[in-house]
């Protein structure tokens, strides 16, 4: 059955400002809202539910546990093994972690011909020696990470750990994965392995990342980062005055790609820029050697991000050739444009099964699902047409990427599991 309906995928790249916006709603088919009521009442599933109400307790002492132990960019590692002790733990079939550091943890369905993921990402944004200690306020948990995303790994724990209890057994092999590299200069690392890799094959993607009980995330927003860096042979402040000086480039750079992709960008579907980091430089009095800067392009349309790269390309030559024009001392200025991020566009339909059986599952918690674009591991799946969404963790939560950032737990807490659960149960087959 599922494999006829695969076909139905539609990869739908967006080019008109409607499908741009944050957020759109969908209908869902009776057939599929049919499917999952049914799958819902089924005793397996509410004596999952029950369970997870039951381990309400150890979700939270996991939370805490696993937000503790310090999970940097390129240094998940730590928290991987913890993470993949846990998934032992709590009777997974097999448990390994691959050679980019993703931890992955088997269930084995009837029928292993088709896999399942549940997905959530082990690294936060926060560098090494960040205070991880998480501070419990009140009913409000305070520490970096612990929402984002934290609270995905422990989600994809509880809902093993409920499926092995309740019995519930697929047809599909189901696969708990926990990624290294989602976030800032990471650029997916762990996401895209899998996806090159194809081991083990991956037939639908389901992550955990972020957002109110409600939000599926079906739309890739693609983004490209690039390093740029102007060299020149630096000095004495006085004593080689006249020489190339890299900061000044640099400047003009700035100001050549603001004023052309402000232009760019004031029409057409929705795509951004901004120079998120400069430096260089050794000292007040001295020629700099180097001036580097950090640029982040996104948008919704690859085209769009194709051309907003070409316009930062061109710009930045544009200003070196202008500069090193005026340049009569010593050497002239090179610069290095390196291409640090990619992370591709693309939108899957409504109409897909997997997203169908989102929505219709989010009714089944009284809750209106909304569809959103975002940045997420599922934009790997989502661009090569693989049924893909990104959940969100329940709860309420605030500050993300910041030292303050904040987890209440709320009814929408282990709704949150619940709704995974279900979603991934229907996507698997329930035998």
């Amino acid at each position: 059955m599922k494999k006829q309906l695969l076909p139905l995928i539609v990869l739908l790249f967006v080019f008109n400002l409607v499908l741009g916006q944050e957020e759109t709603v969908s209908k869902v088919q009776p057939k599929y809202q049919k499917e999952i009521d049914k799958l819902v009442k089924k005793k397996s599933i509410q004596q999952a539910f029950s369970i997870i109400d039951e381990l309400e307790p150890d979700t939270h002492k996991h939370l805490v546990e696993l937000t503790e132990i310090p999970a940097p960019p390129f240094l998940e590692h730590k928290r991987a093994e913890r993470f993949s002790e846990m998934l032992k733990e709590a009777g997974a079939d097999r448990v390994w972690i691959d050679e980019v550091g993703n931890v992955l943890a088997l269930r084995k369905g009837k029928d292993s011909t088709t896999t399942i993921a549940l997905d959530a990402h082990l690294d936060t944004v926060f560098p090494e020696g960040t205070d991880v200690k998480v501070k419990m306020v009140g009913d409000t948990l305070y520490a970096p990470g612990v929402g984002d995303d934290t609270r995905g790994l422990v989600m994809v724990l509880t809902v093993l750990k409920a499926m092995n209890r309740a019995n519930i057994k697929t047809t599909s092999d189901v696969l708990l994965v926990g990624t290294v590299g989602e976030e800032g200069l990471g650029d997916l690392r762990g996401v895209k392995h899998l996806f090159k890799k194809n081991e083990p094959k991956i037939d639908s993607w389901i992550a955990i990342d972020g957002g109110e009980l409600g939000r599926i995330n079906n739309q890739a927003l693609g983004s490209y980062r690039y390093k740029i860096t102007f060299k020149g042979p630096g000095g004495h402040s006085w004593g080689a005055f006249g020489l190339a000086n890299p900061h000044h480039a640099a400047g003009r750079a700035v100001a050549y790609f603001d004023d052309a992709a402000r232009t760019y960008t004031a029409s057409g579907p929705k795509t951004s820029y901004n120079i998120g980091r400069i430096g260089g430089g050794t000292s007040i009095n001295s020629i700099p050697f180097e001036s580097w800067m950090e640029v982040d392009m996104r948008s919704v349309s690859p085209d769009r991000l194709i051309e907003i790269e070409e316009i930062l390309i061109t710009e930045t030559n544009r200003a070196l050739d202008d500069y090193n024009k005026l340049v009569d001392k010593g050497p002239k200025l090179s610069v290095d444009i390196e291409k640090i991020g990619d992370r591709p566009s693309g939108e899957l339909s409504p109409e897909l099964p997997l997203i169908q059986r989102s929505m219709a599952a989010t009714k089944a918690f009284k809750t209106e699902p909304f569809l959103t674009r975002g940045s997420t591991d599922s934009n790997i799946p989502i661009s090569l047409g693989i049924p893909a969404v990104t959940l969100g963790r329940g709860g309420k939560a605030g500050g993300a990427h910041s030292l303050g950032e904040w987890w209440v737990n709320d009814k929408t807490g282990p709704e949150s599991i619940k709704l995974a659960l279900l979603i991934l149960v229907s996507e698997a087959g329930l035998e």
